[in-house]
Protein backbone atom coordinates (compact mmCIF):
# COMPACT_ATOMS: atom_id res chain seq x y z
CA UNK A 1 0.00 0.00 0.00
CA UNK A 2 1.42 3.56 -1.43
CA UNK A 3 1.08 7.15 0.70
CA UNK A 4 -2.25 7.13 -0.26
CA UNK A 5 -4.12 5.07 1.82
CA UNK A 6 -7.71 5.34 1.03
CA UNK A 7 -9.86 6.61 3.49
CA UNK A 8 -12.22 3.76 3.04
CA UNK A 9 -9.25 1.25 4.11
CA UNK A 10 -8.97 3.78 7.17
CA UNK A 11 -12.54 2.87 8.34
CA UNK A 12 -12.64 -0.91 7.47
CA UNK A 13 -9.93 -0.80 10.01
CA UNK A 14 -11.90 0.79 12.34
CA UNK A 15 -14.41 -1.35 12.02
CA UNK A 16 -13.06 -4.78 13.60
CA UNK A 17 -15.56 -7.24 14.12
CA UNK A 18 -15.60 -8.35 18.12
CA UNK A 19 -14.67 -11.84 17.73
CA UNK A 20 -13.85 -13.90 21.11
CA UNK A 21 -9.79 -13.26 21.72
CA UNK A 22 -7.52 -16.18 21.62
CA UNK A 23 -3.78 -15.80 21.55
CA UNK A 24 -1.47 -17.95 19.15
CA UNK A 25 1.93 -19.63 20.29
CA UNK A 26 5.65 -18.27 18.64
CA UNK A 27 4.94 -21.61 16.85
CA UNK A 28 1.84 -21.21 14.86
CA UNK A 29 1.28 -21.49 11.17
CA UNK A 30 1.51 -18.05 9.89
CA UNK A 31 -1.22 -17.63 6.48
CA UNK A 32 0.94 -16.77 3.85
CA UNK A 33 -1.44 -14.01 2.78
CA UNK A 34 -0.38 -11.56 5.82
CA UNK A 35 1.86 -8.49 4.33
CA UNK A 36 3.69 -6.22 6.23
CA UNK A 37 5.10 -3.10 4.87
CA UNK A 38 7.05 -0.27 7.01
CA UNK A 39 4.79 3.13 7.73
CA UNK A 40 4.84 5.76 5.64
CA UNK A 41 4.32 9.62 6.09
CA UNK A 42 1.09 9.37 4.43
CA UNK A 43 -0.01 6.49 6.84
CA UNK A 44 -0.30 9.08 10.20
CA UNK A 45 -4.39 9.92 9.94
CA UNK A 46 -4.57 6.09 9.45
CA UNK A 47 -2.25 5.02 12.31
CA UNK A 48 -4.05 7.76 14.59
CA UNK A 49 -7.87 6.25 13.73
CA UNK A 50 -5.78 2.32 13.64
CA UNK A 51 -4.05 3.00 17.26
CA UNK A 52 -7.50 4.92 18.37
CA UNK A 53 -9.49 2.13 17.69
CA UNK A 54 -7.15 -1.25 18.64
CA UNK A 55 -5.84 0.35 21.78
CA UNK A 56 -9.32 1.62 22.93
CA UNK A 57 -10.94 -1.70 22.21
CA UNK A 58 -8.50 -3.49 24.22
CA UNK A 59 -8.95 -1.35 27.60
CA UNK A 60 -11.70 0.56 27.69
CA UNK A 61 -13.67 -1.86 29.63
CA UNK A 62 -10.96 -1.82 32.36
CA UNK A 63 -10.22 1.80 32.40
CA UNK A 64 -12.69 4.82 33.44
CA UNK A 65 -13.96 6.70 30.61
CA UNK A 66 -12.45 9.85 31.27
CA UNK A 67 -9.13 8.15 31.37
CA UNK A 68 -8.85 6.41 28.69
CA UNK A 69 -10.45 9.51 26.74
CA UNK A 70 -7.32 11.56 28.25
CA UNK A 71 -4.91 9.24 26.56
CA UNK A 72 -5.94 8.41 23.32
CA UNK A 73 -6.56 11.96 22.63
CA UNK A 74 -2.70 12.39 24.13
CA UNK A 75 -1.58 9.53 21.93
CA UNK A 76 -3.50 8.61 18.96
CA UNK A 77 -3.91 11.65 16.23
CA UNK A 78 -2.40 12.57 13.13
CA UNK A 79 0.28 15.30 14.75
CA UNK A 80 1.68 12.36 16.99
CA UNK A 81 1.68 9.75 14.68
CA UNK A 82 3.52 12.04 11.56
CA UNK A 83 6.20 13.09 14.90
CA UNK A 84 6.53 9.15 15.29
CA UNK A 85 6.82 8.33 11.78
CA UNK A 86 9.49 11.10 10.81
CA UNK A 87 11.44 9.71 13.86
CA UNK A 88 14.54 8.03 12.48
CA UNK A 89 14.51 5.64 15.74
CA UNK A 90 11.44 4.30 15.12
CA UNK A 91 9.38 2.19 12.68
CA UNK A 92 5.46 0.91 12.12
CA UNK A 93 5.10 -2.66 11.13
CA UNK A 94 1.68 -2.98 9.15
CA UNK A 95 -0.06 -6.59 8.77
CA UNK A 96 -2.53 -5.97 5.89
CA UNK A 97 -4.69 -9.03 4.72
CA UNK A 98 -5.75 -8.06 1.05
CA UNK A 99 -4.74 -4.42 0.87
CA UNK A 100 -6.78 -4.30 5.01
CA UNK A 101 -5.11 -3.23 7.92
CA UNK A 102 -5.19 -6.42 10.60
CA UNK A 103 -3.04 -4.41 12.91
CA UNK A 104 0.39 -3.16 13.52
CA UNK A 105 3.37 -2.31 15.69
CA UNK A 106 5.76 0.16 16.87
CA UNK A 107 9.40 -0.51 17.10
CA UNK A 108 11.76 2.71 19.24
CA UNK A 109 15.27 2.37 20.00
CA UNK A 110 15.37 3.49 22.74
CA UNK A 111 16.86 2.32 26.79
CA UNK A 112 15.08 0.05 28.83
CA UNK A 113 13.74 2.28 32.03
CA UNK A 114 16.11 3.34 34.94
CA UNK A 115 16.20 0.38 37.90
CA UNK A 116 15.57 -2.39 35.50
CA UNK A 117 18.68 -5.36 36.41
CA UNK A 118 19.83 -5.17 32.91
CA UNK A 119 21.65 -3.02 31.01
CA UNK A 120 22.27 -4.36 27.22
CA UNK A 121 24.30 -1.73 25.02
CA UNK A 122 21.56 -1.92 21.88
CA UNK A 123 18.54 -2.14 22.83
CA UNK A 124 15.24 -1.74 21.05
CA UNK A 125 11.64 -0.88 22.56
CA UNK A 126 7.88 -2.66 21.13
CA UNK A 127 6.33 -0.09 22.06
CA UNK A 128 3.31 -1.34 20.76
CA UNK A 129 1.53 -4.25 18.87
CA UNK A 130 -2.09 -4.71 18.50
CA UNK A 131 -4.29 -6.85 16.19
CA UNK A 132 -7.67 -5.94 14.92
CA UNK A 133 -10.10 -8.18 16.99
CA UNK A 134 -10.81 -9.68 13.77
CA UNK A 135 -7.86 -10.80 13.62
CA UNK A 136 -6.49 -11.74 16.82
CA UNK A 137 -5.93 -15.64 17.32
CA UNK A 138 -5.64 -16.09 13.78
CA UNK A 139 -2.00 -15.00 12.85
CA UNK A 140 -1.65 -11.29 12.78
CA UNK A 141 0.33 -11.11 16.60
CA UNK A 142 2.69 -14.19 15.44
CA UNK A 143 2.98 -12.22 11.70
CA UNK A 144 3.60 -8.92 13.71
CA UNK A 145 6.07 -10.11 16.26
CA UNK A 146 7.80 -12.34 13.52
CA UNK A 147 8.14 -8.98 11.75
CA UNK A 148 9.62 -7.37 14.54
CA UNK A 149 12.54 -9.46 15.37
CA UNK A 150 13.59 -9.04 12.13
CA UNK A 151 13.87 -5.51 12.21
CA UNK A 152 15.06 -5.34 15.50
CA UNK A 153 18.28 -8.05 13.87
CA UNK A 154 18.28 -5.80 10.96
CA UNK A 155 18.94 -2.70 13.05
CA UNK A 156 21.55 -4.68 15.21
CA UNK A 157 19.64 -4.93 17.91
CA UNK A 158 20.89 -6.93 20.85
CA UNK A 159 17.38 -7.44 22.82
CA UNK A 160 13.59 -6.08 22.45
CA UNK A 161 11.87 -4.88 25.27
CA UNK A 162 8.53 -3.87 26.06
CA UNK A 163 5.96 -3.00 29.16
CA UNK A 164 2.64 -4.84 29.20
CA UNK A 165 0.03 -4.20 32.00
CA UNK A 166 -0.04 -6.43 34.90
CA UNK A 167 -3.33 -7.28 34.53
CA UNK A 168 -3.52 -7.88 30.96
CA UNK A 169 -2.82 -11.43 31.39
CA UNK A 170 -3.32 -12.52 27.36
CA UNK A 171 -0.76 -10.65 26.29
CA UNK A 172 1.67 -11.38 28.90
CA UNK A 173 1.68 -15.23 27.91
CA UNK A 174 1.64 -14.11 24.21
CA UNK A 175 4.93 -12.55 25.45
CA UNK A 176 6.49 -15.40 27.43
CA UNK A 177 5.55 -17.77 24.91
CA UNK A 178 7.81 -15.61 22.39
CA UNK A 179 10.77 -15.93 24.97
CA UNK A 180 9.98 -12.80 27.07
CA UNK A 181 10.45 -13.10 30.70
CA UNK A 182 10.07 -10.13 33.33
CA UNK A 183 13.13 -7.62 34.56
CA UNK A 184 11.51 -5.02 36.72
CA UNK A 185 8.25 -3.30 36.55
CA UNK A 186 7.78 0.58 36.34
CA UNK A 187 4.67 2.81 36.09
CA UNK A 188 2.21 3.73 33.61
CA UNK A 189 -0.32 6.79 33.02
CA UNK A 190 -3.70 6.32 31.61
CA UNK A 191 -5.48 9.73 31.51
CA UNK A 192 -4.75 9.87 35.82
CA UNK A 193 -4.62 6.62 36.54
CA UNK A 194 -1.42 5.33 37.53
CA UNK A 195 -1.47 1.66 36.32
CA UNK A 196 2.31 -0.84 37.25
CA UNK A 197 3.17 -2.23 33.77
CA UNK A 198 5.71 -5.25 33.99
CA UNK A 199 8.85 -4.95 32.34
CA UNK A 200 9.92 -7.51 29.39
CA UNK A 201 12.51 -8.72 27.90
CA UNK A 202 13.84 -10.83 25.06
CA UNK A 203 17.47 -11.47 24.23
CA UNK A 204 18.01 -11.39 20.07
CA UNK A 205 20.49 -13.90 18.86
CA UNK A 206 22.22 -14.29 15.85
CA UNK A 207 19.91 -14.80 12.84
CA UNK A 208 20.71 -18.12 11.65
CA UNK A 209 23.33 -18.41 8.45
Amino acid sequence: MNQGYKQDTVLQAARCSQKADTMDSSKAQIPSEFHIRKGVPGDARFLATLGRKTFSDSFAADNRPEDMAAYLDASFGPGKQSLELADPLSVFLIAEVRGRAAGYARLLKSPVPPGIRIRPERPIQLVRLYACRQWIGRGAGPALMRACIAESRKRRCDGIWLSAWDRNIRAIRFYRKWGFSRVGTRPFLVGNDRQNDLVLWRPLLAAPQ
